[in-house]
């Protein structure tokens, strides 16, 4: 069932991808601001703030486009995403910029963090088995068995990130506050079968995970 929901996604075209055609060394001198939060090898220190590093290139830009028209101060509340942290902040970057930045933290290796063992059952069961009674398939099918992702896709990578920033965005996909997830609104749709146990446990097991 899950490769036929990625299959259809893939010939639907639903997942917005922006091409990458970024250079990582250039990528390296324009990222001094971004290092701040993110760290200077894109991974944060702050769970609050995400990984970046070794995150697919192809979704680091939708991202960066996506947060800098949904994050512009004149923005209408309906575009792009919008991150209160992030206002304005990639404003002064073209579209060479972020290409640019997008390619040089996915050269990056991501750092891998610890599951809570008394959440980790929970975890896997919902990460490898979905919630089948509710219609919801496991995260497997777009971000791999160990939480890759597919950058052809436009999936992002999972595995190693932090649990706090994951729980925080599916929980803004549950209650509709991050909506940059195409038409078909795959991840709105799986975060609201999610309750906030669920939340908790899946989010911990996915910092552990690699």
């Amino acid at each position: 069932m899950n490769k036929v929901l990625v299959s259809l996604l893939l010939t639907l075209g639903i997942t917005g991808i922006a091409h990458a055609a970024g250079n990582a060394e250039a990528g390296q001198e324009k990222i001094a601001v971004c290092g701040a939060c993110h760290g200077a090898d894109g991974n944060s220190p702050a769970p609050n703030f995400p990984k970046l590093a070794g995150q697919g290139e192809s979704y680091l830009l939708k991202q960066l486009h996506d947060i800098k028209a949904g994050s512009s101060p004149t923005a209408e509340p309906s575009v792009g995403r919008k991150v209160l942290e992030m206002t304005g902040m990639l404003d002064p970057y073209n579209d060479q910029d972020l290409a640019d930045i997008a390619a040089y933290f996915a050269s990056q290796k991501m750092t891998v963090g610890m599951a809570d063992p008394a959440l980790v059952e929970q975890g896997e069961q919902l990460f490898r088995g979905g919630k089948l009674d509710l219609g919801m398939p496991a995260c497997t099918g777009c971000h791999a068995p160990n939480g890759v992702g597919n950058d052809l896709a436009g999936f992002p990578q999972l595995g190693g990130q932090h649990a706090a920033y994951t729980a925080k965005q599916l929980t803004d996909f549950r209650e509709g506050n991050r909506t940059n997830d195409g038409d078909t609104m795959i991840m709105r749709t799986i975060a609201a079968k999610l309750s906030n146990k669920d939340i908790e446990a899946l989010s911990s097991y996915i910092q552990g995970l690699h």
